[in-house]
């Protein structure tokens, strides 16, 4: 079962929208390569206003993601894309219906 879970709030910088976006959407490819994250989206929550969740089956594959290539990545593009550091809430997973 799905317990632990990464919420992360990204605010782009403006004219940086669409960058942000294509750069969530290649953020994918790099989710379906990673064995303990069974679980990712990449979401827009206003024009501006993007967000990653994702789920884990237990604390090492969070802290496995958290270490991985896609917050290398987030990090190292944060300065060009993004109008302020990533907002990274590490939640508890209570319940979740998957297909």
């Amino acid at each position: 079962m799905l317990t632990q879970s990464l919420f992360v709030r990204l605010e782009a910088k403006p004219g940086k929208e669409a960058e942000v976006a294509a750069f969530l959407k290649q953020g994918l490819e790099m989710a379906n390569q990673e064995a303990t994250t069974p679980v990712w989206f990449a979401l827009r929550l206003s024009p501006s206003t993007f967000a990653i969740f994702d789920a884990f089956l237990n604390e090492a594959g969070r802290q496995a993601h958290l270490t991985g290539p896609i917050a290398q990545a987030l990090m190292a593009n944060a300065p060009n894309l993004l109008a302020a550091a990533p907002v990274i809430e590490q939640l508890e997973v209570l319940g979740a219906k998957l297909p």
